[in-house]
């Protein structure tokens, strides 16, 4: 398990481009939900026409070693939630001072005044080839796409709380 308030690298392995790793601070860490806090990891601010992620942001970030996916909660500078990104992933391997997650492209995102609610990158998991490629992987990636709009319909508190 994670200790809270430590320091760990959290690396988002991607298919298609680039991950992306950077520092974070645990939370907390019960066995399977593991939680951490970094700022806005990009270089610059980046318009991703539903929202804008700029430096100042803090990401609360969710992993579970048994579900695929991973919930991070955006909050602005000045305390607003922008809303909550969440991506659909392999289970997270967390080890000691390292959180690593393997993205499946598939993501969702959920406004801070919980009225939007997009899928999205639909086209980027039929480019990765995963659905011909390992059809099984493909199919859980699909479902917990699902669960997560299911979740995120009933505003995720429940499941961020656990």
């Amino acid at each position: 398990m994670l200790t809270p308030g430590r320091e760990v690298e959290v690396t988002l392995v991607k298919q298609l481009r680039p991950g992306l790793s950077y520092p974070a601070v645990v939370i907390r860490d019960d066995g399977n939900h593991a939680v951490v806090r970094a700022p806005w990891a990009g270089p610059k601010e980046r318009d991703a026409g539903y929202v804008r992620f700029e430096q100042g942001d803090v990401w609360t970030e969710h992993f579970w070693r048994d579900r695929w996916y991973s919930v991070k909660e955006i909050q602005a500078a000045d305390g607003r939630i922008k809303g909550w990104y969440c991506d659909v992933a392999r289970p997270a391997r967390v080890e000691e001072g390292r959180v690593t997650v393997h993205d499946l492209e598939l993501d969702l995102w959920l406004s801070g005044d919980r009225q939007t609610l997009l899928r999205l990158d639909e086209d980027e998991f039929v480019a990765s080839g995963l659905p011909e490629r390992d059809p099984g992987t493909a199919a859980r990636a699909r479902a917990a796409l699902d669960e997560l709009e299911e979740l995120a319909r009933a505003g995720l508190d429940e499941l961020l709380a656990a």
